[in-house]
Parts: structure tokens; C-alpha cells; sequence
């Protein structure tokens, strides 16, 4: 399990370049059962565009290049 939340982790840095220049970030919070959840911070928290941010941007590349996840949920504060 901590395997799997490393590569998760890992992964998340290739795309937080892009989320942290539009002035928002992301925290991985755990992974459980193939399902990552995570916390979008500065501007994408309140983004209305965050939840298309989410499916289209990080679940598609975790999925991608981490084997076993099944999909990512944004966890409110």
C-alpha cells in the first residue's frame, strides 16, 4: 500500500507544475482501495472548473501511468 501511495504521489508531481502555475496546488490526503483522494488547494479549490481539473486532468494520468488506481475524489476541508 505505501508502494502504491508513492507512486501516486510521484505522478501528482508531474502535473502540479500546471496546476500551481494557474495559482492552485494538490495534496494527496491517502489512497484506499484503488481510489486517491486528494485536497485542491489555493485557486483550484474554489475553481468552478476543478471538477473537470480532476477527471480529466489527474484521474486521467493516474490512471494512466499508476497501476491500480480506479479513480480520484476531491476531499472538502
Amino acid at each position: 500500500m505505501a508502494e502504491l501511495k508513492e507512486q501516486v504521489e510521484k505522478a501528482l508531481g508531474d502535473i502540479r507544475p500546471a496546476l500551481q502555475a494557474d495559482g492552485g496546488d494538490i495534496e494527496l490526503v491517502d489512497v484506499v482501495d484503488g481510489v486517491v483522494q486528494v485536497r485542491l488547494q489555493g485557486a483550484c479549490a474554489g475553481c468552478p472548473m476543478s471538477q473537470l481539473t480532476l477527471t480529466n486532468g489527474v484521474e486521467r494520468h493516474l490512471k494512466n501511468v499508476v497501476p491500480g488506481v480506479e479513480r480520484v475524489e476531491n476531499l472538502a476541508f
